[in-house]
């Protein structure tokens, strides 16, 4: 297996017909053909069923997509790493960012990084799932870093490096009978209405597992990805949350109960694939916002 076979393949995969994978790679189709046989003939399976407008992926084609875009993914990034050796830092550097970023003012720190490293080119996405979303990309190339929201040991294929963790406060609308009490048990909100991010979130992930420990079930009746908007909604009387300490309530009218029983926080990461050589560039920006927040600089970061 080269890694030419698995460029046709991707393409095949993302394009959809052997002739646009073809244009894509400035390859005629029967080339895109031979080189398609050589590596199902590798792997011994099938990878395309193939109709009168598609090339659809069998199972085996699905087990090797992300596998695909990760090694050659791994293999761009060996590359980019030598470049760099012999021409200073530069080359792109495709950041994952969170809805909330509150903790991280990411416009000063991305305007001082592109002053220091004029040659670097930063792009930044977000995903609809959240941190899930976020640590798909990196492990399948997608993203050089991300911060995420993840709880527990870090997911395979990712490195994560902590930033800061806060706690999670429960709010209620001003007319529910326990918005005066000083402190509120799990139980005694588990029947009402949750306002909640979508699944993939941290903070989502964070209570999700508060009630499954508690053996409590809740219904979640609104999915905010917006967690600064949740207050606003939580204020028109739709249901309770909870939202991390800085999310600001001024204005809102609500004010924040103590959990009794429990301690819930949600967390922020930077978060670097694992088992992958780490290009400069990355170091660079691990220890750009290392020096942003404050922190002692992790081994293997670059002072900038």
């Amino acid at each position: 297996m080269e890694l030419r076979h698995l460029e046709v393949f991707l393409a095949i995969a993302e394009e959809g017909t052997l002739t646009a994978a073809g244009e894509r790679l400035h390859l005629v189709q029967s080339g895109v053909s031979s080189t398609l046989r050589a590596l199902e003939a590798d792997l011994d399976a099938t990878l395309f069923t193939r109709t009168a407008r598609r090339a659809v992926l069998t199972d085996a084609g699905r087990a090797l997509l992300p596998e695909a875009r990760a090694t050659l993914a791994a293999a761009a990034a060996a590359r980019q790493a030598v470049r760099e050796t012999q021409a200073g830092l530069r080359g792109p550097l495709a950041v994952g960012t969170m809805t909330t970023m509150q903790l991280v003012d990411l416009p000063r720190l991305l305007a001082r990084f592109q002053s220091r490293h004029p040659r670097v080119t930063v792009s930044m996405r977000a995903f609809p799932d959240g941190s899930a979303g976020l640590v798909r990309a990196l492990t399948e190339g997608e993203l050089d870093v991300a911060f995420v929201s993840v709880n527990g040991p870090p997911p395979p294929g990712v490195t994560v490096r902590l930033l800061a963790e806060v706690p999670l406060r429960l709010i209620l609308p001003p007319e529910h009978p326990l918005a005066d009490a000083p402190e509120v048990s799990l139980a005694e909100v588990a029947g009402d209405r949750w306002i909640d991010s979508p699944l993939g979130f941290g903070n989502r992930a964070v209570v999700d597992e508060a009630f499954a420990r508690a053996s409590l079930r809740r219904s979640i009746t609104l999915e905010i990805a917006d967690v600064t908007s949740i207050p606003a909604y939580v204020q028109a009387g739709l249901g309770v949350a909870l939202v991390p300490e800085f999310i600001p309530l001024e204005g809102t009218g609500l004010r924040p109960q103590r959990l009794r029983g429990v301690d819930l926080r949600w967390s922020m990461s930077l978060a670097t694939p694992g088992g992958r050589v780490r290009r400069r560039v990355v170091a660079t920006f691990v220890a750009a916002v290392e020096q942003e927040l404050g922190l002692d600089r992790e081994p293997g970061t670059e002072a900038v």
